[in-house]
């Protein structure tokens, strides 16, 4: 499998500004940019393919592409969470004409890993051309928009700003996930997903 891309960014962050402004009990707009940065910092800690939840906070989407369909009924998507109306299936057949495979022969679904792709047991995968691209699959992924977002989840982002904020010089921190202020990390163990 190649590396997952993301095509479509998330609306909005998880958490606002204002929200960090409110937490930071900061009032004044003279430090908005600096919030936003170590807002977007916080963030990227914890969402997407290399965040320590191993998942997508607001609903983005996302493509992964692999060389064939493996011999296997399923396709893993590296993220839980999945929008199943959203997922698209492509391929490029044995004249390397791109196509997509029809909806009503898979099914996603979701386990403790993650979403998958489950062809249906009376369908085969058709023949494909030989690139490393030759599937794809397309899909949406997250809890949704920011309100959707657990709060456990939107408290660690906040922690991690405020400690960003008050420490703006490298420092060194013990423990899983590095640079996590204390609570941060035993409020996103819930929402940390296993690693494949």
């Amino acid at each position: 499998m190649l590396k997952p891309k993301r095509i479509t960014a998330p609306a909005e962050a998880p958490v606002s500004v204002a929200e960090a402004k409110a937490h930071l009990r900061v009032d004044s707009s003279d430090e908005d940019v600096l919030i936003l940065s170590l807002l977007n910092a916080a963030v990227e800690k914890f969402d997407g393919r290399t965040g320590l939840l191993g998942r997508c906070l607001v609903t983005q989407t996302w493509s992964v592409k692999q060389s064939s369909f493996q011999g296997h009924r399923a396709i893993r998507l590296p993220f839980p969470d999945v929008d199943a109306a959203s997922v698209v299936l492509k391929y490029f057949d044995v004249d390397n004409v791109e196509q997509t495979y029809a909806s009503a022969n898979y099914s996603v679904h979701e386990d403790e890993v993650g979403g998958f792709v489950l062809r249906n047991s009376d369908v085969i995968w058709p023949t494909v051309y030989d690139r490393p691209d030759a599937v794809s699959v397309e899909f949406a992924a997250g809890f949704g928009a920011a309100d959707d977002v657990p709060s456990g989840i939107k408290a660690a982002i906040l922690l991690t700003v405020g400690h960003l904020y008050e420490h703006r010089e490298d420092v060194t921190m013990s423990g899983k996930g590095g640079m996590l202020p204390a609570g941060a990390q035993s409020l996103i163990a819930p929402y940390q997903m296993m690693r494949i």
